[in-house]
């Protein structure tokens, strides 16, 4: 049994669901099809999101654009009488009501149960395709069976009640292949949750762990992991094969192919995780396991936007003390804000962040008692591993750096 699934480039028009099924219908093995929300639905659900949560009603408009461009995928796909637009018409109609009723309170709450949608149509979608297409397939909604935490946009999965409920499910007595939703499960109380942005990987990988699976494939619009964004650099290589510990590497500093969670489930079953080109799908790729003799031989360089560093700056000198330290990193954990870089000194910390600003500003806020705060905005956290200083002139020449850490193989620079 293996683990398939596709990004929302993959699925984002007919093509790409054709060119799913095709990739599929080529696989003799039972397969778990993950998928995530079509294109770039998820952007457009979180502007519906912050359009709604502002009280404007242009939300709607918003909701219909998202809505004829399901429609039109539908269409493409399938001839007038399939039911399937029965069914993608009354999600919509069950996201409009919950717009109309709930409360505007709870920004993290809110967002899971408005975003997630985008999962749930695009299943619906594939999965009355791959049946349409005869392939012995079933719609599984993941959220009955994917338990977590009630930590809205960034749940943790709660393993035993998790195991037993896809055990159960995900059994292949009848069926050759599931296609159930990354990125999404619900809490015991049933209240749908999200795993964090990008999600989906995390979902596969979480799969193939629990039904042991011979591997998880996900599928991409480049020829695999790559040695540097082709957006950003030229002449980016592709990396044949590379271990565990470096993909997570390249994953915390901001690696895009792959969400950062995804290797632990893997790692702890040996399981490994081919990244492949749906494009072309009998290429190579490349294979992460869990040790490799390989050696690429050139620098991997990351780029991680988005990013805000702040300094803090206790208001008595007394940073360096235990109480102090414990206090700043509970915080950074109860706001659920992902710290990339930390240096520390006697008199201050300074730390590059994910630019999530309602969380940054609330930590400002609990901590404005008795620390100072400054910040620079906009800024982007490069790094380098297996760096030369050939490549290090090549990202920061021409760039103000605003902070510095380097180890072995690693370095990292905060810029603007």
């Amino acid at each position: 049994m293996k683990v398939f699934k596709f990004g929302g480039a993959s699925v984002k028009d007919a093509r790409g669901i054709r060119n799913l099924a095709e990739i599929t219908a080529g696989e003799k093995d039972k397969l778990v099809v993950v998928v995530s929300a079509f294109g770039k639905t998820t952007n457009a659900l979180e502007q519906v999101l912050a359009t709604w949560m502002a009280g404007d009603e242009g939300y709607r408009d918003l909701l219909d654009n998202i809505y004829n461009y399901h429609i039109s995928v539908v269409r493409g796909l399938f001839p007038e009488a399939n039911p399937v637009k029965g069914r993608i018409d009354n999600s919509f109609a069950l996201l409009r009501e919950y717009l109309e009723s709930a409360k505007k309170e709870g920004y993290d709450f809110n967002y899971d149960q408005i975003v997630s949608y985008g999962e749930i149509w695009s299943t619906i979608i594939v999965a009355e395709y791959l049946r349409n297409s005869n392939l012995n397939s079933e719609w599984i909604d993941i959220r009955g069976n994917l338990i977590t935490d009630d930590r809205y946009r960034d749940a943790d999965i709660l393993w035993s009640e998790s195991t037993a409920r896809i055990k159960s499910v995900f059994n292949f007595s009848d069926r050759d292949i599931f296609v159930t939703q990354g990125f999404i499960g619900s809490t015991i109380a049933g209240m749908t949750t999200t795993l964090g942005r990008e999600g989906s990987d995390y979902t596969g990988a979480l799969l193939a762990n629990i039904l042991d699976a011979e591997k998880l494939v996900v599928w991409k619009d480049v020829p695999g992991l790559l040695n540097a964004d082709p957006k950003w650099l030229d002449n980016a290589e592709r990396l044949e094969e590379v271990s565990y510990r470096e993909a997570v590497e390249m994953t915390f500093s901001g690696a895009k192919v792959i969400h950062p969670k995804t290797i632990k489930p893997l790692h702890n079953k040996n399981i490994p995780l081919h990244v492949k080109s749906f494009i072309s799908p009998k290429e190579k790729g490349t294979v992460i396991v869990p040790e490799t003799n390989f050696r690429h031989g050139f620098p991997v360089y990351v780029k991680k936007e988005n990013q805000i560093m702040v300094s803090f700056l206790p208001k008595d000198f007394s940073f360096a003390m235990r109480e102090n330290l414990s206090r700043v990193f509970y915080l950074f954990i109860k706001y659920g804000i992902k710290v990339n870089i930390v240096e520390a000194s006697a008199v201050s910390i300074d730390v590059c962040l994910d630019d999530d600003r309602m969380r940054v500003e609330s930590l400002i806020n609990d901590l404005a008692d008795e620390f100072s705060a400054v910040y620079n905005e906009n800024v982007e956290m490069l790094s380098i591993r297996h760096y030369t200083p050939e490549a290090i002139e090549r990202i920061t020449s021409g760039r103000e750096i605003l902070l510095e850490q380097r180890t072995r193989n690693n370095v990292r620079f905060v810029v603007r």
